[in-house]
C-alpha cells in the first residue's frame, strides 16, 4: 500500500477515534519495524491538528514464543511517563498484557494497537455500525452470571461469570484510559478463577493462535475450577502441549478470556497458505459467529494471572448461551440487534 493511501485509512481511524486539534499522540515503534505505519499515522495526525511524537525503541532480540506481556519498555520508566502523558498512544510494537500498558491506561491516556498488514486494517476499518453492535452485546456480557459453551463435536463448559468485566473490541478508541485493536471486532470476559468446568472439544478446521494454523484432528480440554486438567487428541494436542510446557509456568494451564465475534469483514478461510497476510491473527479473532476461548493469563481483565504463555483459539459452530439465552447458534449470531444485514 502507498504513502497516500495508507495516511488515508489511518485518517479515517483517527478521526472515529475522535482525534482533534491540539491532542498530543504518539506513535509506538520498535527498530525498524512498522516505520511505515509512523510515517502514516504523523501524516494523518497532523491533518486534524494533533501533536504529532514518534517513539522509536531500540530493536530486540526475537524472543522466540509469544511471551505476551514482556516489552522493551520495561526497562524504560522514563519512556512510560512520556507516554502517560499523551491523549493517544499508537502501539505497534504490541504492548498488551504489560504492567507498561496497565499504567499508561491508568493515567488516562488511550490506546490503539495497529500491528496487522496494512491491506488488512484497510479492509477492516472500523464503522460506526460495527461499534454499535459490540457494544450491545458487551452490555448483555456484563448482566450475565453464566456462559455456556456447546458444539456437535462435544464442547460443553460453563463459565461462571461473577468477577470480570466485559470488553468491547470495535477497533477504535475514543474514551479516556481505554484500549482497543485496530482490526478487530469481538467481545469478551473471563470466567471466575474457579468458576470454569467442562469439555471443550477444538474442532478441524478451529484455528491456534499464535500457531496461525487449522486444526486437523481434534484436541479435547478438560477443565476443572478453572483449570485445565488435561489436552489429549493427536498432532494437535501434542503441538499445544509441548509449546505450552516451553514456558516452564504452570500458569499456562489457568482458563483466560471467552468471547464471540462479531465483524462481518473478517473472513475465517484467510489463515490457509497463499492467504494468510501476516500479522497476528486479528482476522481470525473477530470473524462473524466465532466463539473463542483463551488459555493463561487474565492479568488484562485485573485477574492474577499473568503468565506469558497465552493460546487464543477462535471456534466455528459452536453455541454460545448466557443464562441459557442463546447469543450464538451453531456459529450464527442469534440476536437480532448483534446481526449484520448482509446487502
Amino acid at each position: 500500500m502507498d504513502h497516500f493511501s495508507f495516511t488515508e485509512i489511518c485518517l479515517h481511524q483517527l478521526k472515529m477515534s475522535g482525534v482533534h486539534e491540539g491532542e498530543k499522540l504518539i506513535v509506538l515503534t520498535q527498530g525498524n519495524e512498522r516505520l511505515d505505519y509512523a510515517d502514516a499515522f504523523m501524516a494523518a495526525g497532523m491533518r486534524l491538528g494533533a501533536k504529532m511524537y514518534h517513539m522509536r525503541l531500540p530493536p530486540v532480540p526475537p524472543a522466540g514464543a509469544w511471551a505476551v506481556g514482556q516489552t522493551g519498555l520495561a526497562a524504560m520508566p522514563e519512556a512510560v511517563e512520556a507516554l502517560k502523558a499523551a491523549d493517544m498512544l499508537i502501539d505497534c510494537i504490541f504492548l498488551l498484557f504489560s504492567p507498561e500498558q496497565m499504567a499508561i491506561q491508568a493515567s488516562g491516556t488511550r490506546i490503539l494497537t495497529a500491528v496487522e498488514p496494512p491491506e488488512l486494517l484497510a479492509r477492516m476499518l472500523p464503522t460506526k455500525e460495527l461499534r454499535e453492535r459490540v457494544e450491545f452485546a458487551g452490555e448483555l456480557l456484563s448482566k450475565a452470571k453464566v456462559m455456556r459453551i456447546t458444539s456437535q463435536h462435544g464442547t460443553d463448559v460453563t463459565y461462571k461469570l461473577n468477577t470480570y468485566p466485559a470488553i468491547t473490541e470495535y477497533a477504535c478508541t475514543d474514551e479516556p484510559g481505554r484500549w482497543d485493536h485496530w482490526p478487530s471486532g469481538f467481545v469478551f470476559t473471563g470466567g471466575d478463577d474457579d468458576g470454569v468446568d467442562g469439555t471443550i472439544v477444538v474442532a478441524p478446521g478451529d484455528i491456534l493462535l499464535p500457531q496461525n494454523i487449522y486444526v486437523r484432528d481434534p484436541i479435547i480440554y478438560t477443565i476443572e475450577n478453572g483449570w485445565i486438567t488435561d489436552i489429549r487428541g493427536g498432532l494437535d494436542a501434542e503441538l499445544v502441549k509441548s509449546y505450552m510446557a516451553g514456558f516452564n509456568d504452570p500458569r499456562g494451564m489457568g482458563m483466560s478470556h471467552v468471547g464471540w465475534g462479531l465483524n462481518q469483514n473478517a473472513k475465517w478461510h484467510r489463515m490457509v497458505p497463499g492467504e494468510f497476510p501476516g500479522g497476528m491473527g486479528m482476522e481470525a479473532r473477530s470473524f462473524y459467529g466465532n466463539v473463542m476461548f483463551s488459555t493463561g493469563p487474565n492479568n488484562e481483565l485485573g485477574g492474577p494471572n499473568d503468565t506469558a504463555c497465552h493460546l487464543d483459539i477462535p471456534m466455528r459452530n459452536c453455541s454460545l448461551f448466557l443464562d441459557d439465552e442463546p447469543m450464538v447458534l451453531d456459529g450464527d449470531i442469534a440476536l437480532k440487534e448483534m446481526q449484520y444485514h448482509w446487502k
